[in-house]
């Protein structure tokens, strides 16, 4: 059942059905998550269940301000306060060390848990309506592709979960996942966010990954778990190929009249000679694309393709959260 975000009836409604250990469908900037009350550790059970993720991956709890942090966290070093006093509300989860017996099977069974404030208004007031934080992953099967509008969320778990309908998510791909645990920042997962704009917020060097494996002895403890860094996530029901503009046009040219059940999403103009090709520019914007990406993946499906040949992104650091996207696509 989808509802209107806009009506503080739906809202109510779902506040009413989190707070009686139900789970509920809510949009955010990113993208639409399944929502459930994070301080039960058995409404949060049934998002795995419905998810059918496993129960030891950790869920990212949403939270209507900066003041909820305390509930849940047990410290917050300097350089996490100052990330999440520029990038809250926003597309921004910071992992922090979890305060003993709170929201154990929402973070995994770790002793850390990741926090983030939305900016999407509907969530904002979903969850000052909630008065608790909310355990939310996207509201998908487990390593497929994230919802992006309401209707996304219908065709993955019918008509039988309560939907808040915000629109289309203006971001497109889930936030960047910053790791506060170990005395230094870790981007565990890019978004929309690049590393420079989080240095300049934080004043410190964000370690990415290679840096991580390299100086990990420089850490303290081990990198936490974190939503979405499986090799292989995000992935369409169609095998999904990143190739370079040439590849593409080499492979279009070998099959000619006779290529079909293959859709090609390129920044670059390519000749298709079958009209059983579908083809959809990428924007040249890093933005743009992240905002329509799943909804194009999404689109494919629904067409029947098999095949998804998609442009590798440029190198650019703008475009490191939809190449980190489509990387674990293809290698599902």
């Amino acid at each position: 059942m989808i509802l209107s975000g806009t009506d503080p009836q739906a809202i109510a409604e779902a506040a009413r059905r989190i707070q009686a250990g139900e789970l509920v469908g809510f949009p955010t900037e990113t993208v639409y998550g399944l929502g459930a009350d994070a301080s039960s550790d058995q409404a949060v059970a049934g998002i795995f269940a419905a998810k059918g993720r496993p129960a030891d991956h950790p869920l990212i709890v949403h939270v209507a301000d900066a003041a909820h942090v305390g509930v849940y966290a047990s410290s917050v070093p300097p350089f996490a306060a100052r990330l999440m006093k520029a990038f809250w509300p926003g597309p921004l989860t910071v992992i922090l060390p979890r305060k003993p017996g709170v929201a154990a099977a929402a973070a995994g069974g770790q002793n850390s848990i990741g926090l983030r404030c939305p900016s999407h208004p509907v969530a904002l007031a979903f969850l000052k309506a909630c008065n608790t934080g909310v355990a939310g992953p996207s509201a998908n099967r487990f390593g497929r592709v994230s919802p992006t509008t309401a209707q996304h969320v219908r065709q993955e778990f019918g008509d039988g979960l309560l939907v808040l309908d915000g629109g289309p998510c203006d971001v497109g791909i889930e936030s960047s996942i910053v790791d506060c645990t170990r005395g230094r920042p870790v981007l565990l997962r890019p978004g929309v966010l690049t590393r420079a704009q989080l240095e300049a917020a934080c004043g410190e060097a964000v370690l990415g990954k290679d840096e991580f494996k390299r100086q990990a002895l420089d850490l303290v403890g081990e990198a936490p778990r974190a939503s979405g860094t499986l090799e292989a996530h995000y992935a369409p029901n169609a095998k999904l190929r990143l190739m370079d503009a040439g590849a593409i046009q080499t492979a279009l040219d070998l099959l000619g009249a006779d290529a079909a059940h293959i859709a090609v999403y390129a920044r670059s103009i390519v000749r298709i000679k079958s009209e059983k090709v579908l083809y959809r520019r990428m924007p040249d914007d890093a933005l743009a694309t992240a905002q329509q990406l799943f909804a194009v993946l999404r689109d494919f499906d629904a067409k029947g393709v098999k095949l998804i040949w998609v442009e590798n992104p440029p190198p650019d650091a703008e475009w490191d959260g939809v190449r980190d996207r489509l990387g674990r696509a293809a290698a599902s």
